[in-house]
């Protein structure tokens, strides 16, 4: 039997390998290399594709996972931690672009209904692009960065209510107050039904899928979760993303939504390629080529308008101008909830083939151009304060008081730790190093695969999560980039490299040890990126052999030099870098790290430039220790010596300084840069 839209993912998957490829390698964001794909290969272009109805189901599904990850994504005790800036700043920003668009479309004779829906339109931002950007500037958790989190948060829960209200506004009832009345049970019998699902049935649920184990059926559990709950508000009469959302937002609730998390991302961004590519296929180019300079000038209002009502939002929240303007520049684009929610638009003649047009083209130009103000905004930002007037700057009239207090999470969330320690691994091993943790109060966090255990611990205040470690969404929720240590003990040994390597490759700047049975596996490990591992064969001989040298009365002191000795010797022969690791050596500074950064690649504003030349200190905070240059090391670093390719530069910072560094070295985009694939060593 023929598939006969194979034909069409085949071309619609191979051109977008292609266009993905040059767009990396001009370091532009992957969203719009789908877009561009869906141009080339839609009707308005080459014309490549015949089944374009059976796209769109495949669109249909990236459109169901996107809600389902935002639902999972959704948490009621953060939501609640910065609700000021979700409810305050999300209103106003959402509320006052609608307000604000609708007196404008309504200028050029639009009706109110049409104008509303506009408004609904262009209130939404990107929550992929800008999220994605902020992360990979290790800005996530700055002042603005929390600020633009709350705003898109609010955003993606506004969506849903936007696309049940669009058939009200576009008379699609009859009788409103009846529709309305329809819509409030549905809602109410929706909710007691979520509430119900998320405490009492969901969580038993999950409890005893994860006890077996079975990671087959675990990821069974959660597709199945999320198909009925989504059939189930599709046959009352809501929306399927509705019902996506509800069904993350059940199991959010769970501690087993962060691992539901890492396995349902991969089905994403698949699913979700085709959505952005079936947009792609709706746009006419000829369309924006006849109208270029129209389409730029509501570019340019849309832009100014956006992002001057999202700075008002921060404002009015009493944060620092230069905070509020960077989160106006985060926010100023079309988001691509707006594309799903056209949709809704033109099911009910709320949109017509050229205004579609003009919000396709606007949507994808201020999406295109949002790399490139994201990673000037400090610049532009800074600028602007230097012209603004003294009496903003001087007076400090949007400096608030206690506006940080508002920012704080919910108690016991990771989100909140810095400097802290992850132990992966809750065995024997994992408690040990638990209880010196407690012992020392170094702030830690566990990450653990048996669900057991999990609810054990959790009953007990112990931070701890469920999920599998070498996934990226389970680092991310422990704070991976801030960590200054990380243990990995679970006896799985290809478990383990699994989490190394993962480990290393998302953060640079930790301080990586590892439990392995045997010496073989010791260089492996270092290879993947640990910087320490213990061998328990080699630990088990070195106890015996000190018990049987006690047995024969030799001293103490000198039964622990041998052993120190041989610890040093064998740990050595496994580990040839070792003598380079003695200029870090018993440094152990809080809030500081001190990492070897190799420079792989030509920067003109790096390579072959001195040091006072660079402004190391000035300009990035960075401490240059030592350089090693193929066989020599430098440690006598003057003003006037030069970094040169291929070295090996030994510097003390803080991990998001040296984060930041390590991105201008390797001239990456915020977008899927790619780590550093030479090992490096690191404390």
């Amino acid at each position: 039997m023929e598939i006969h839209f194979l034909k069409d993912v085949v071309v619609l998957l191979g051109l977008s390998v292609l266009v993905i490829f040059f767009f990396d390698r001009l370091k532009l964001p992957t969203i719009l290399g789908f877009l561009l794909t869906g141009v080339v290969a839609g009707p308005h272009g080459l014309g490549l594709i015949d089944a374009s109805h059976e796209v769109e189901i495949l669109s249909e599904i990236g459109v169901i996972l996107l809600l389902f990850i935002i639902g999972l994504e959704f948490s009621l005790s953060n939501l609640y931690a910065i609700r000021k800036l979700v409810f305050v700043g999300g209103l106003v920003q959402v509320f006052g672009t609608v307000g604000i668009v609708m007196l404008l479309v309504m200028l050029f004779g639009y009706t109110w209904q049409q104008s509303i829906f506009m408004g609904f339109l262009l209130s939404l931002s990107s929550t992929a692009i800008v999220l994605k950007i902020l992360q990979e500037q290790s800005a996530i958790n700055s002042l603005h960065g929390k600020a633009v989190l709350g705003i898109l948060i609010f955003q993606d829960i506004i969506v849903v209510p936007m696309m049940l209200f669009t058939p009200l506004i576009a008379g699609a009832s009859d009788n409103v107050v009846l529709s309305l009345l329809d819509l409030l049970v549905k809602a109410l019998l929706v909710v007691v039904g979520v509430y119900v699902s998320a405490r009492y049935i969901y969580p038993r649920l999950m409890y005893e899928v994860a006890r077996t184990r079975n990671n087959e059926l675990f990821i069974l559990t959660v597709v199945v979760t999320c198909a009925l709950v989504t059939w189930i508000t599709s046959s009352i009469g809501l929306s399927l993303a509705l019902g996506a959302f509800l069904a993350g937002l059940i199991i959010s609730e769970s501690e087993y939504s962060h691992q539901a998390t890492s396995i349902i991302i991969p089905f994403r961004e698949i699913f979700a390629s085709f959505f952005f590519v079936s947009i792609g296929m709706l746009l006419d180019i000829s369309f924006l080529t006849n109208h270029l300079f129209f389409i730029l000038a509501i570019v340019l209002v849309v832009v100014l308008l956006k992002g001057l009502i999202a700075v008002f939002a921060t404002v009015i929240l009493r944060f620092p101008l230069y905070s509020s303007l960077m989160v106006g520049f985060a926010l100023f684009q079309v988001g691509e909830f707006a594309f799903i929610l056209s949709r809704t638009g033109i099911e009910y003649k709320l949109l017509d083939t050229q205004v579609y047009q003009y919000f396709l083209s606007v949507s994808i130009l201020t999406m295109a151009v949002t790399p490139f103000v994201l990673l000037n905004a400090d610049r532009l930002t800074k600028y602007l304060l230097r012209i603004s007037p003294n009496i903003i700057n001087k007076r400090g009239l949007f400096a608030g008081k206690d506006f940080a207090n508002d920012l704080s999470l919910a108690e016991g969330d990771a989100s909140t730790l810095e400097d802290h320690l992850i132990i992966v691994g809750y065995g024997t091993s994992g408690q040990h190093v638990v209880e010196a943790a407690k012992h020392t109060n170094v702030p830690y966090y566990i990450i653990e695969f048996n669900a057991e255990t999990v609810k054990r611990e959790a009953a007990k205040g112990e931070p701890i999560v469920y999920g599998d470690a070498s996934q990226d969404v389970i680092l991310d929720y422990v704070n991976i980039h801030t960590a200054r240590a990380a243990v990995i003990a679970i006896s799985d040994q290809e478990a383990a490299k699994l989490v190394t390597q993962n480990m290393r490759k998302m953060c640079k700047s930790v301080y990586i040890i590892v439990r392995v049975r045997f010496v073989t596996d010791v260089e492996r490990f270092f290879k993947l990126g640990a910087n320490e591992v213990i061998s328990e064969e080699f630990e088990s001989s070195i106890e015996i052999f000190t018990r049987v040298l006690s047995k024969y009365l030799l001293p103490k002191d000198e039964i622990t030099q041998l052993v120190d000795k041989i610890r040093s010797d064998r740990y050595r022969i496994l580990r040839p870098l070792e003598a380079i690791n003695k200029v870090k050596d018993g440094l152990d500074i809080p809030n500081l790290r001190v990492s070897c950064i190799s420079i792989q690649q030509e920067n003109g504003e790096i390579t072959g430039k001195t040091i006072s030349e660079i402004g190391l200190r000035q300009n990035y905070g960075i401490n240059l220790l030592a350089i090693q240059r193929k066989e020599d090391l430098i440690t006598d670093v003057q003003f006037d010596s030069k970094i040169l390719l291929d070295d090996l530069l030994y510097v003390l910072a803080e991990p998001q300084k040296i984060e930041q560094f390590e991105q201008k070295i390797k001239h990456k985009s915020p977008f899927y840069g790619k780590p550093n694939e030479k090992r490096v060593i690191q404390n």
